[in-house]
Parts: C-alpha cells; sequence; structure tokens
C-alpha cells in the first residue's frame, strides 16, 4: 500500500440531532465524509439530506437497518470501489473525542497496513455494566488470539486498512450488529495484521441514544466469543508462531498485559465471586502455561532445583510440584493482592507469627526497613496495618509499570496506606527519600531477592537450595544507612484452609545493620547469607509460592548501565 488517501465512514441509525456537530469537527480535514443512513427514522434523514449539501459530504441510505456492522461493511466496501485507501470510522453517538483524529490519522499513515484502533480513555460518566462486560470481552480476546496485542476491541474509533480487509469480509460471515467490532479484528489479527492504539477519550452523553439490546446483542457476542474459541483451536500453531523470546535481564520482560488484566480480573471478581474467578483462573493460565516458554522453563529449572536439594537433604515436599501448578498460584496470589488491596482481608484472615514485633513497632512509632522477596504475597501488609490507620508503608519497586500498577490499586481503594515507590537504582537521591520518612515513622519494604536494575554485577553470592545464587547488595546497604531496625516479612497462603487465610511471618532480622569499613565486604556477606538463609527456610514451607520466573542462579549478562 503505497498511497494514503483516506475516508471517514459515520454508520448512523436516528442519531440524527449529533451528526451535524461530527461534521463540523472532521471538516478542517478535508478528507471526504461518508454517512451510511442505516434505516433511521424520517426526522433522521431529514437532517443527513442537509447534510449531504455540504461540501465532501455524501449520504448513503440503506433501505432497512442491518445493524452497526452491515453498516461499516457497506462503508468499507464504498470506500474500496471509490479507490480509498483508509477508512477511518467514527460512531454518530457524539462519544468519540474528535481531537485525537489527527493521532489517528497520522499513526495510519506512518503504518499503512495496521488496523489503528483507539484505546478508550473513560469518565466517570461510562456506566459500570458496560465497563465490565468489556473487561469480559477482552478476556475471550486474549484467548481467542492467544496474544495481548489487542488492548481494547470495542472501540468504533478506527481505521481500517481497505486493501487487507476486503478479503476478510468476503471469506467470512461476519455479525450485522455490535459484534462486527470486535470480529472483525480477531479476523485482521488471524490473517496476521498489525493492530495498534491510540489513546481516545470517550463520553457517555446525557440523554444518549444507544442502540445497544442488552439480551440480544449479549445473545450474538456470547455466539460470536463461541465461534471464535472454536476457531482458535485449530489456529493454535499458526499464534503461536507469533509470539519471540529472548534471554532478558527480569526486569525488562514485560508484565504481559499487568494493568489491564488486573482490571478484568478485578471486574470478574467484583461480579461473579471468587469461585467464578478460580474456574477462569484455570483457563487464563493453561494459555499463559502453553504460550510464555521463558515463565515455564524458569518455573521447571526451579522445581528441578528444589527437588534435587530435597533428596540431598531428604527433605518432604507437596506432591504438586509441576509448572502448571506453579503458574497457577502465581495466579491465585494476584488474586488475594487484589483482594487485600480492595480491603477484603483483615486480621481475621491472618495468622500472625511473630505478633509481639509487630505490637512493639506500632507502640513505639518507629520507623522500621522491611526485608520482603517475591515469595508469597508481601501485599498482605496492607491487611496487616489495615487496624492501625496510622501505620503508612512505603514500598519500592523497580519495574516501569509501578506507576500504573500504582493508580490502579489506588482505583480500587483511595484509602489503601501504602505507597509504591518506582526508582531506577538504590542511590543518595533514593536515600534521603526514605531516610525522611523512616523519621517520621512510616515503614519502609523492600524485597532482597532480585538483581539491581541498573547494576547487575552488584551482588553477593550465597547459596540457596544447594546452590549458589546472586543477591542484590543494595536492600541491605541501603538499610544500614537508615540505621534502624530491620525485620524480615513472609506472606503464605495457606491452601489447606476452604476460606482464604495466611500464615504472616514477622520476625526480627537486625537491631541496625552494620558495615564497618574495615570489614565491609565480609560483614555484608554475612548479612546477604543470613537473608538467603530465611528466604530458604520459608520458601521450603510453601513451595509453589515462589514467584521468581527466570533462571535465579546466574546473571543474565546484561550490559550494566553506566
Amino acid at each position: 500500500m503505497s498511497w494514503f488517501h483516506p475516508c471517514f465512514i459515520i454508520p448512523c441509525y436516528n442519531h440524527g440531532n449529533t451528526v451535524p456537530a461530527i461534521i463540523d469537527g472532521l471538516q478542517t480535514f478535508t478528507h471526504p465524509i461518508i454517512i451510511i443512513d442505516d434505516g433511521s427514522n424520517q426526522s433522521t434523514k431529514d437532517i443527513l439530506t442537509q447534510q449531504a449539501l455540504r461540501n465532501n459530504v455524501t449520504v448513503i441510505t440503506l433501505p432497512q437497518n442491518k445493524g452497526k456492522g452491515g453498516a461499516v461493511i457497506a462503508a468499507i466496501q464504498y470506500a474500496h470501489q471509490h479507490n480509498y485507501s483508509h477508512a477511518i470510522q467514527i460512531d454518530a453517538d457524539g462519544q468519540h473525542d474528535l481531537t485525537a483524529v489527527n493521532d489517528l490519522l497520522t499513526t495510519a499513515n506512518q503504518h499503512p497496513t495496521a488496523l489503528i484502533s483507539g484505546k478508550p480513555i473513560y469518565d466517570n460518566s461510562v456506566p459500570k455494566s458496560r465497563l465490565y462486560g468489556r473487561y469480559i470481552t477482552h478476556f475471550w480476546v486474549w484467548i481467542e488470539t492467544l496474544s495481548f496485542e489487542i488492548k481494547d476491541s470495542m472501540c468504533g474509533f478506527r481505521c481500517y486498512p481497505i486493501e487487507p480487509i476486503i478479503p476478510i469480509l468476503k471469506q467470512h460471515h461476519l455479525g450485522q450488529r455490535m459484534e462486527f467490532d470486535t470480529e472483525i479484528m480477531v479476523y485482521f489479527y488471524w490473517n496476521n495484521g498489525s493492530i495498534r492504539f491510540i489513546d481516545t477519550k470517550v463520553i457517555y452523553p446525557e440523554n444518549g441514544i444507544s442502540h445497544f439490546d442488552a439480551v440480544w446483542d449479549n445473545i450474538k457476542i456470547s455466539w460470536m466469543h463461541t465461534k471464535l474459541f472454536c476457531g482458535m483451536l485449530r489456529r493454535i500453531p499458526q499464534l503461536l508462531k507469533r509470539h519471540q523470546y529472548r534471554s532478558q535481564h527480569w526486569s525488562s520482560r514485560g508484565e504481559r498485559g499487568t494493568v489491564l488484566g488486573i482490571k478484568i480480573l478485578l471486574a470478574i471478581y467484583t461480579l461473579l465471586g471468587r469461585n467464578v474467578v478460580n474456574g477462569f483462573l484455570k483457563v487464563v493460565i493453561g494459555y499463559y502455561y502453553l504460550t510464555s516458554k521463558t515463565a515455564r522453563h524458569a518455573s521447571e529449572q526451579y522445581l528441578q532445583q528444589l527437588q534435587h536439594y530435597a533428596e540431598q537433604q531428604q527433605l518432604q515436599l507437596p506432591n504438586d510440584l509441576s509448572s502448571y501448578q506453579h503458574l497457577l498460584s502465581f495466579g491465585h496470589t494476584t488474586l488475594d493482592k487484589l483482594a487485600a488491596w480492595k480491603g477484603d482481608y483483615n486480621a481475621n484472615n491472618l495468622t500472625i507469627h511473630g505478633q509481639h514485633h509487630f505490637d512493639n513497632i506500632v507502640a513505639s512509632k518507629q520507623g522500621v526497613v522491611i526485608l520482603g522477596s517475591h515469595l508469597g504475597n508481601l501485599e498482605l501488609c496492607r491487611a496487616l496495618s489495615q487496624r492501625h490507620k496510622n501505620i503508612k508503608i512505603n514500598a519500592l519497586v523497580f519495574t516501569e509499570h509501578a506507576a500504573r500498577f500504582n493508580n490502579v490499586m489506588k482505583t480500587i481503594n483511595p484509602s489503601a496506606n501504602l505507597n509504591l515507590i518506582h526508582v531506577n537504582q538504590l542511590g543518595a537521591d533514593t536515600a534521603i527519600i526514605l531516610q525522611q520518612k523512616i523519621e517520621r515513622g512510616e515503614w519502609v519494604v523492600i524485597v532482597g531477592d532480585r538483581t539491581s536494575v541498573a547494576n547487575e554485577t552488584r551482588v553477593s553470592w550465597a547459596n540457596f537450595l544447594g546452590q549458589a545464587a546472586p543477591f542484590p547488595q543494595g536492600p541491605f546497604i541501603l538499610a544500614a544507612i537508615l540505621k534502624t531496625p530491620v525485620y524480615l516479612l513472609f506472606g503464605l497462603r495457606d491452601d489447606s484452609q476452604p476460606q482464604p487465610h495466611f500464615n504472616v511471618y514477622f520476625e526480627a532480622f537486625s537491631e541496625q545493620i552494620i558495615l564497618p569499613r574495615a570489614t565491609r565486604n565480609a560483614a555484608l556477606q554475612a548479612v546477604v547469607e543470613h537473608y538467603a538463609t530465611r528466604l530458604e527456610h520459608y520458601t521450603l514451607q510453601a513451595p509453589l509460592q515462589w514467584y521468581n520466573f527466570f533462571n535465579f542462579w546466574q546473571l543474565s549478562g546484561k550490559k550494566d548501565d553506566k
């Protein structure tokens, strides 16, 4: 596709009152505007007749209502017959922010063979039922494509590259109503099409007209997902080929669909409850197990090392130590984190081991450092502090998605007294900020089991499950600089209980970590080895709750930042 000659297409069914303002907003772009009258009432037809007198506006009248999908198909076919390269779809109800049109055109011009779609940013006008319904559709689209590439499949603000779209319209009998937007996007992906997204503000105008039939359209959408799921099954080999994997430092592995996935999981959890979500998790983790080669291999490597060590030490391990069960445990812990942030867990869900340490800190109003890990659920400190509103907890995180994750969690529970601080490396500026928080009596939580993002080789090697592993020096040096008591916190799910229950281990690590200048390296090595020993102790109590899905016993070879 070597030329860019787009047109706007506006499917319209009884939206005569809002169409003129949309045309006004599009006049500055000079591209032709094609309105599809999808069997509208007479008052809308009269308005469209007047609009057809305007420069660059064409009205196509369908003899009877076909539905949104039927109208869009008619418009794309018309655009193809008149040699347009792209059809830019805009809904007639006035929901879309037309200031995003320029970004849509620019992106389409830069990627002429890609389908460009809006990714909605909603305000408070969006009905919650619509919002949660979208999350469920997104979930099924992920399954149908075995990919998180499609971030939103229902937005009617998009640009179709006509040349690759026409064969899809000819080869498949697509839905004619609201299901069309999702179905055409999935088929486009199946045909190796590239899909890109731009942020688009979407509002639901007061007294706006909606043609969504809650019963009939949901039946059609459900049938569509059934067909697409069956179509996915025979395309699994082809879809899996689209995934590529490479060895990386742990921090550069994207949290696949993290924020959107969390929102979808939260919506299903809120609407349908924990038992239903547990069923969904089995399907999702099955997909993840099949497609995430890196995580699966890391899990298998960890379990092999664990079993080898247990045999050497003559330790008894659970019987269900499979990679799938390991990943499924991670899914359950993700749900536990959401529940903790929502405030669904409190002290009644916890058995606290080391309660006296916790009570002493609360009574003294002293700032402390808590060393955590990626074993179990560190977010349980949210439930731990729920009955002590004066406790402010600051957790250091090192991945780029942390700020977005923090925003999602604040949306879930604005009163949550846990603050996520994103840092690239532990430097003097970080130490100064944290020292101020310690002086205010706040808690600082930092994990001690992942190497530095900026300087991977700044590690101390310590034995973990029978093999030397690299542990970052930064958390322990930082704790020494802050000159405050240091505690360990491990939150482990008790899978033997019928209801969610957790064992929280709160233990003293050091009254104050001291690293004398003359023996600094030896002192630091002893501190790291102490941490590794305690981490191993608790890992053996809940081996499937270890969530470091990378080769923990070796460095990646990533070139350190200078």
